[in-house]
């Protein structure tokens, strides 16, 4: 689905598969300046954490962990993959701002 200039993606059948499920979502989305440790480890050796992180990024999210990743994470990779399209970044620079646990 499209909106304007933004794609939503609106598949979340990879939910059901998280680790998170059934987690107190409180735990994702801590006050400013709290650990995230907690949330990252949850997140850390889930199947779908992959498929979190892309929801995450092609949708906006502006708050939480999402994939195992802060909103300034996923800010960087945001920001190297518009460099990308812009030809303004190598391929080989966007991946460095992906971790490498998530581009396999």
């Amino acid at each position: 689905m499209r909106i304007g200039r933004k794609h939503l993606m609106l598949d979340t059948s990879w939910q059901r598969f998280s680790n998170c499920l059934g987690v107190d979502p409180d735990l994702f989305f801590p006050e400013r300046g709290a650990s995230t440790r907690e949330a990252k480890e949850v997140c850390r050796a889930c199947v779908v954490q992959h498929d979190c992180l892309e929801f995450a990024l092609q949708n906006s999210e502006k708050f939480g962990i999402w994939g195992g990743m802060s909103e300034r994470e996923r800010r960087r990779i945001r920001r190297a993959r518009a460099l990308e399209r812009q030809g303004r970044l190598a391929p080989a620079q966007a991946a460095q701002a992906t971790p490498v646990a998530l581009s396999s």
